[in-house]
Formats: C-alpha cells, structure tokens, sequence
C-alpha cells in the first residue's frame, strides 16, 4: 500500500520535485512583491499578539520553519545571519525589523540547497515520514497566502509551478 513507502530514489525524486516546487512558487511570490507592498502592514497579510506584519513577515516564517524542519530537530537548528531563534519563543516575537528582499531571496536560496542536500541524504531504509508533507503544506500554504495579497493588491500573481527541476 502506498502508505507504507520506504523512502527510495523514486520517492526523492518526486520529494525533489514538489517540495523544490513549492519553494519555487514561494521565491516567484516574493520576487513579485512590489516594494511598497513588501513591508507595509496595511495589508495585513499575517497577525500576531504584537501586531500586523507585511508581507516580508510570511516569506520569513514561511522559510524559517522550512529551515528549521529541514533541520531534523530544534537542536540542530541554527538559522543563517541576521536571523535569530526569536521566531521559536511562544510570547510571538518579531523581528526587530523587516527583512528586506535581498535578505529573504538569500534566505530562500539556502533553504533551496539545504532541501535539496537533504533530500539526496535520504537513505533507502528510512521510512517515509509525515514531516515531509507537512513541510510541503506548510511552504504551499503561505505561498498562497501571497499570492492572494498580490492580487487582491493589483498584481498579478506568479504562474503555478509543477515540478521543480
């Protein structure tokens, strides 16, 4: 039963392809973001217990929880500079600033080999875990949620991705 894969070549390979898809979906809604919609919390894209945030602030969760489970565990898991753990502590921290394109879009590109390198590590006898598909929900998810801001801001929004290559 397809429930009961072991993770395999076949099974990286589609993990590769949808997963590194819906990063790329993440990167084209980011790289569509006009400049003034990117950190204005007008929008309100996203709230938290300390306020509205932009758009930038769903990109940078988005890619931070994709590190972190890309990661294998909270114990392994140290995000690059200038990002910080805040993101974990219960009481909602934000940033101290919005991250701007440039930081985010090098963000994504470390995000994008760390998935890719991990996937590849992946070994025969491993089972298949559940953590993948949530990991894959997770990104698709806010990926949309961008999408919609852009069009709901007037513009349009990036084509939908099939399969990474």
């Amino acid at each position: 039963m397809w429930l009961f894969w072991g993770v395999n070549n076949s099974w990286n390979t589609v993990l590769r392809g949808q997963l590194g898809a819906s990063i790329d979906m993440l990167g084209n809604a980011m790289a569509a973001c006009p400049g003034e919609l990117w950190s204005d919390p007008s929008k309100r894209p996203e709230w938290n217990e300390n306020g509205v945030v932009g758009f930038w602030y769903v990109a940078y969760h988005t890619l931070f929880f994709l590190d972190l489970d890309l990661s294998g565990s909270k114990e392994a898991f140290s995000p690059p500079p200038p990002f910080n753990l805040d993101e974990l502590d219960p009481a909602g921290l934000l940033p101290e600033r919005p991250y701007n394109k440039d930081e985010l879009g090098t963000y994504l590109q470390h995000c994008r080999r760390k998935a890719r390198e991990t996937i590849e590590g992946l070994a025969g006898d491993q089972p298949f875990e559940e953590h993948w598909l949530h990991t894959m929900r997770h990104v698709q998810h806010h990926a949309a949620q961008l999408n919609l801001l852009l069009r709901l801001n007037g513009v349009a929004a990036p084509r939908w991705v099939r399969r990474a290559e």
